[in-house]
């Protein structure tokens, strides 16, 4: 079915994720089939994702109209089985339990046609071993969403080895056509977005415990700091901007006074040491055109400028210190 426009969705597990989800490929142009526990469950998911939509189309948080599109589009079953029942493409999204998406999957499995397409949404565990509860390994591959689906873009797409080139293609042009950022990453516990975002949590959790901060004032850094850079580049781009020597010598101080945790890493320094030190040099982690490193510079500080404008617009996020 790899060729065929999706047009014919199920989400299984209606909760909070997965009825995100399924709102989003709803408006993208999908019907979309929710399937629960019961029928009680996806009925009650169908009316309060219709209620959720409501307030964010008040608020100018979805496009008007976009609640009558979903009332069209959205419908609910009575049952897992009966929600993937001639479903093009199911999205798998109960709970992050290995015992529970194992068995979900199996009934999602078992009831599927057999050119259905299956992604399931974990935010860790290893699709491969995922796999092992689907009958057509092929069909089958992680869409990791980030949470809440609706309004952040990227959509994470982790392939294993028997996932087939033409599933992933049209679940990466189900995901762009629903207006996201598919991006296809490696099969790894935590993926992409996970295992930095825990990386740097368990540091920002460890400094509190050293007693060097409290978590209020962590947070403020990041977010005014570098979690503010990050709103608009990734880390290697961020890194060639401010000068991959930078990079370095600061990693020396750090490793003085923590060990090996947080030594310079070898590819660093192997840049560093090839001359190749970001955008002041014409190269680095990426290939950054030297003729476009003055525009680059001036998008940034419009870029950073206009961020700042609309975190003084939106005011400080309500009960937070």
């Amino acid at each position: 079915m790899s060729d065929e426009t999706i047009t014919r969705i199920a989400a299984v597990g209606s909760g909070y994720m997965g009825g995100g989800i399924a709102q989003v490929l709803a408006l993208g142009g999908a019907t979309v089939t929710l399937g629960d526990v019961d029928a009680d469950v996806s009925a009650a998911a169908l009316e309060r994702l219709i209620r959720e939509a409501e307030g964010f189309e008040r608020d100018r948080l979805f496009a008007t109209g976009s609640t009558a599109v979903l009332r069209e589009r959205l419908r609910s079953a009575a049952s897992i089985e009966e929600a993937v029942d001639g479903a093009q493409y199911i999205t798998e999204a109960v709970p992050e339990s290995r015992a529970i998406k194992a068995e979900a999957l199996v009934r999602v499995s078992a009831a599927a046609s057999e050119t259905a397409i299956i992604g399931s949404n974990t935010s860790a565990i290893p699709i491969r071993e995922l796999a092992a509860s689907v009958a057509h390994p092929a069909n089958f591959l992680g869409v990791h969403w980030m949470n809440p689906a609706p309004f952040v873009p990227a959509v994470e797409l982790i392939p294993t080895a028997a996932t087939a080139s033409g599933v992933l293609g049209a679940v990466r042009a189900l995901i762009a056509s629903a207006g996201k950022v598919p991006v296809q990453v490696a099969d790894s516990p935590g993926f992409i977005a996970n295992r930095l975002q825990f990386a740097l949590f368990k540091e920002a959790v460890l400094m509190v415990e050293e007693g060097l901060a409290t978590p209020a004032d962590i947070d403020q850094v990041v977010s005014n700091a570098f979690g503010f850079r990050l709103a608009l580049f990734g880390p290697f781009a961020i890194a060639d901007m401010a000068g991959l020597d930078v990079y370095h010598a600061s990693y020396s101080s750090l490793a003085a006074e923590y060990g090996e945790r947080l030594e310079a890493p070898e590819a660093l320094a192997r840049l560093v040491a090839d001359g190749r030190l970001g955008i002041k040099s014409g190269g680095g982690f990426l290939d950054i055109d030297a003729s476009e490193t003055s525009d680059l510079v001036a998008y940034r500080n419009r870029a950073y400028a206009a961020l700042s404008a609309l975190r003084r617009e939106l005011g400080p996020p309500p009960g937070l210190p």
